[in-house]
């Protein structure tokens, strides 16, 4: 029987769950939570990868004692095997050193063993292996642009990865503090792709570069449309990237962090929205998702089963997510250690967890 498998990455570990059944409730609702597997290991960076003929977590964990270091499990986490060299490492003549693997993304179905990995330092790496071992996206490092980009609050990193369904070659990445970035040849050439967002922190407001883009996602029915969440702006493109538009109208806040998209419906994502500022909490301190069914002409609240008091959980770049199952299960956690669930697209919510470290990250998936 198909399952869903819910992988938490957070400041102390990962947690996993898994629900029997892939639609509505499942059979069995959902089992307890295991973990942490990597305990006092930050968990930026979560992979499902449902290509392969058995399903294959990765997790970028970082050590304070022994740094950073992707893992690889391919019994859904009961084991969990680490390559004997750093998987993921600079050249020497770079310069550089790994301080974090933010972004474990599976390519397109036609590169079935192609695994990207965005980290801090600002970097693209490649895997040919489903994520045993990687290979540094020099084009990219070398981009002239590269040595004038910011840094988010958080460091700069390649945090978003995004692929393309109908051509492997055409990648787009996401940099905080560098914006959008896009190769059509196979990595090979890259271009700034940010015609539109501000930067209201620069003196240019509209610049080539600098944007500090918090996450970006495809739409289902039509991969030329993307949705984008800025510091400062909710945007979406329709020509893959060339160019944006605001469609934050109708949200109680266009700054936030995260966005994602339905795996199938056409003009539906959902966003966190957060207050900029020194505060840095959920608008009028209520724990609220917002679902765009209309490609962003419109936002409709979901509140069912979240919160009522005040609340002031904050939902990272990478917290908002959802599955492949029929209906389509929506998840997000926060930096209180909650994470919450939604079997009906976003229309109810049930409370999944408590009391965890902050969640950093997480994903989920069907899995046979």
């Amino acid at each position: 029987m198909d399952e869903v498998v819910l992988a938490v990455g957070t400041r102390k570990g990962l947690f996993l769950t898994r629900r029997r059944g892939a639609g509505g409730d499942g059979d069995g609702g959902w089992g307890e939570l295991s973990g942490p597997h990597f305990p006092m290991q930050a968990v930026y960076a979560i992979g499902i990868d449902t290509r392969r003929r058995v399903p294959r977590l990765l997790a970028g964990a970082d050590s304070s004692h022994w740094g950073p270091s992707v893992f690889r499990s391919d019994d859904l986490g009961a084991s969990w095997q680490e390559a004997p060299r750093p998987a993921v490492r600079f050249p020497r003549e770079t310069g550089a050193s790994l301080e974090r693997v933010w972004q474990l993304q599976p390519a397109a179905e036609a590169a079935p063993d192609v695994v990207y990995a965005g980290t801090q330092p600002g970097a693209l790496f490649r895997s040919d292996d489903g994520g045993e071992t990687f290979a540094f996206v020099r084009p990219l490092w070398d981009h002239p642009q590269r040595p004038e980009w910011g840094e988010g609050f958080g460091g700069q990193a390649v945090h978003t990865v995004v692929t393309d369904p109908r051509d492997p070659r055409v990648l787009l990445v996401a940099v905080s503090a560098g914006g959008v970035y896009r190769s059509l040849d196979g990595e090979a050439d890259w271009e700034p792709s940010n015609t539109g967002i501000q930067a209201e922190f620069l003196p240019e407001r509209y610049p080539e570069f600098g944007q500090c883009v918090h996450k970006v996602a495809r739409d289902a029915a039509d991969p030329d449309r993307l949705y984008l969440q800025n510091h400062g702006g909710v945007y979406r493109s329709d020509d893959s990237g060339a160019s944006w538009t605001e469609i934050g109208a109708g949200l109680p806040a266009d700054f936030g962090f995260a966005v994602a998209t339905h795996p199938r419906r056409g003009g539906v994502a959902y966003v966190f929205p957060v207050i900029d500022g020194s505060d840095r909490y959920p608008p009028g301190y209520r724990c609220r998702v917002y679902r765009t069914e209309d490609a962003g002409a419109s936002w409709s609240e979901l509140s069912t089963g979240l919160p009522a008091g005040d609340h002031y959980g904050v939902v990272l770049r990478d917290a908002l997510r959802t599955d492949d199952a029929d209906p389509v299960g929506v998840y997000f956690g926060n930096r209180n250690g909650e994470v919450y669930a939604s079997s009906d697209e976003g229309d109810s919510w049930r409370q999944l967890a408590a009391h965890l470290p902050d969640v950093l990250c997480l994903r989920a998936a069907v899995v046979a």
